[in-house]
């Protein structure tokens, strides 16, 4: 049975000698004094590249200060440029007059792989600037609870989106430099499936946060409605919402929780509407009924209210049925409730001067003699049990 044979190592360089030293520096040397024209030439070049690079960042740097809208694409296009390092400039400066020179294949090397490494971790930063600001672009905000939620949000979202960018160009910079990267990869895959579940009930919220930032379902000082729940959002938090409830208390519920369910937004209503069933006694004579919808539109229009329909819809068990819809031209659920008031008072005053009776539950009783015939109380005409049942 033959024993597996363990994987060679990386082989390591063996050191340079001495004289090997000398005769690098040597040919170093020669090429210095066999191409010093145009070695001066490509290092006046490569620091004119560099003083225009520096001016352009310094230009994109003062444009973004001097923006009133810093969340315009063209400030965050700017702001991101502003954030352009020095290293990179150098480096590109470099890698652009390096060739003209004729610059041995180990000074081109390690310039390449420099500037390289100075790109991948440039465009990570650039990267990380343009997602924030199209975050905050998109989740902008006129409410101070929004933007206080949005401030919280986005000191967690850069430093998930700075982990996430900077591992991807380490790995590629790791890449550059012949280092197997696979088993790098698979672990950083595991341990963040690890992290993810370990912490889904928080990422949970914070997405939900997010959610409530962007898609903007309410804000703060908006009325909802939710089950059987109406209250005011007081403040919009990274895990919870807080909310005022008509009665008074605090309610506090998790944001994932409060986005499962149906939301009713009152504020965002230009009108409420409001229907009252009205019931008047079965003695009311068919005339009078006939003018009830006329009466409760002059009613409502008195009462700075806009009048929908009213009608008469059913015999109830004790009354004739009238409904009266009409709206209130207004989202504060203080006027609306003030004008149902209002209108509400006027219908029982205008009843009550046309004669008007609501009706209650009633029920009459008939008392009968031992022989079948009423006693009082009694309908006219003498009405029998015993004629009845004998029809």
């Amino acid at each position: 049975m033959t024993k597996p044979t363990a994987e060679p190592g990386p082989v390591l360089p063996e050191p340079l000698s001495a004289a090997e030293v000398e005769q690098k520096l040597n040919g170093l040397w020669a090429w210095i004094s066999a191409h010093s024209v145009e070695i001066a030439i490509a290092a006046g070049v490569g620091t004119a590249i560099y003083l225009a690079l520096a001016f352009l960042q310094r230009h994109a740097r003062i444009y973004a200060e001097r923006q009133d809208d810093r969340l315009s694409v063209a400030a965050i296009v700017a702001r991101t440029l502003s954030k352009t390092k020095q290293y990179f400039l150098i480096m590109v400066s470099a890698r652009l007059v390096v060739g003209f020179s004729e610059a041995p294949a180990g000074i081109v090397q390690v310039v390449s792989f420099l500037f390289t490494v100075a790109s991948v971790f440039q465009v990570a930063i650039w990267a990380r600037e343009i997602i924030l600001g199209m975050i905050e672009r998109r989740a902008t905000v006129s409410d101070d609870a929004g933007s206080e939620t949005l401030a919280n949000a986005m000191s967690l979202i850069r430093l998930l989106v700075t982990v996430v960018l900077f591992a991807i160009a380490s790995i590629m910079v790791l890449d550059n430099l012949g280092v197997n990267v696979t088993g790098l990869i698979a672990g950083l895959g595991i341990g963040g499936i690890a992290i993810g579940l370990a912490a889904q009930g928080i990422f949970s919220d914070l997405f939900a946060a997010l959610s409530i930032i962007f898609d903007k379902p309410f804000k703060r000082g908006e009325t909802i409605g939710f089950d059987t729940t109406t209250a005011t959002v007081e403040k919009i938090g990274l895990k919870s919402a807080r909310l005022r409830s008509v009665t008074g208390e605090e309610i506090i519920i998790s944001n994932t929780n409060l986005l499962s369910k149906q939301i009713i937004n009152y504020t965002r209503l230009n009108r409420r509407r409001t229907r009252y069933m009205i019931g008047l006694v079965y003695q009311t004579p068919p005339d009078r009924a006939r003018l009830v919808p006329a009466m409760l539109r002059e009613i409502v229009e008195q009462g700075s209210g806009v009048f929908v329909r009213c009608g008469f819809v059913g015999f109830g068990a004790s009354s004739i049925d009238f409904e009266l819809d009409f709206d209130v031209m207004s989202s504060d659920f203080e006027v609306v409730f003030e004008a149902r008031h209002r209108i509400g008072l006027s219908i029982l005053e205008r009843f009550n001067a046309e004669g008007l009776e609501f009706a209650y539950p009633t029920q009459t009783s008939f008392t009968a003699a031992p022989d079948g015939r009423f006693v009082l109380p009694y309908p006219e005409g003498g009405y029998s049990l015993a004629a009845e049942d004998h029809r």
